[in-house]
């Protein structure tokens, strides 16, 4: 009975693995949940089948909780999508998926990392500045036509 209620209280820990094809049915609806637009299965398959594409995923037991996609390029990297599941967030899940990734790109001899950020996501923005990006630009209504995003780049 103990071993049960000490479980049932213990902190939930994701396991993170590189994403696969497979993975595809999930990492659209933690999309969908995550963005105005969300991104449609068929858009995941054909983006992780892709080679020049490295996503990892994280799960708690079979759950998927979150996700990281980026496109390399002339040893350059765009992070393309980062999301975790609305119900998980503000637990510090974000940033170890973020450095098992930036690690995988580093392995691959990707140089530099860039992305663009909503200048009004707040978690977001502190999350790639405590991770070392660093703003080289800005998008005047690149989301909706409305948003400003922040162009943000990381040197590995």
């Amino acid at each position: 009975m103990m071993g049960f209620v000490s479980r049932l209280f213990a902190k939930a820990e994701p396991v993170m693995a590189e994403a696969r094809p497979r993975d595809a049915a999930a990492i659209a609806k933690l999309h969908g949940a995550s963005f105005k637009r969300g991104w449609g299965e068929d858009e995941f398959q054909t983006l992780l089948a892709d080679r020049a594409v490295i996503a990892h995923r994280a799960t708690i037991g079979a759950a998927p909780i979150g996700f990281i996609l980026s496109r390399l390029a002339a040893g350059e990297a765009e992070i393309l999508s980062v999301a975790i599941a609305p119900n998980w967030r503000g637990r510090g899940f974000a940033r170890p998926l973020l450095d098992l990734h930036l690690r995988r790109l580093a392995g691959l001899g990707v140089r530099a990392v860039f992305l663009e950020v909503d200048e009004h996501n707040a978690p977001a923005n502190a999350l790639y500045r405590r991770a070392g990006f660093h703003q080289v630009g800005r998008r005047q209504g690149y989301y909706d036509g409305e948003a400003t995003a922040l162009v943000l780049r990381r040197d590995l």
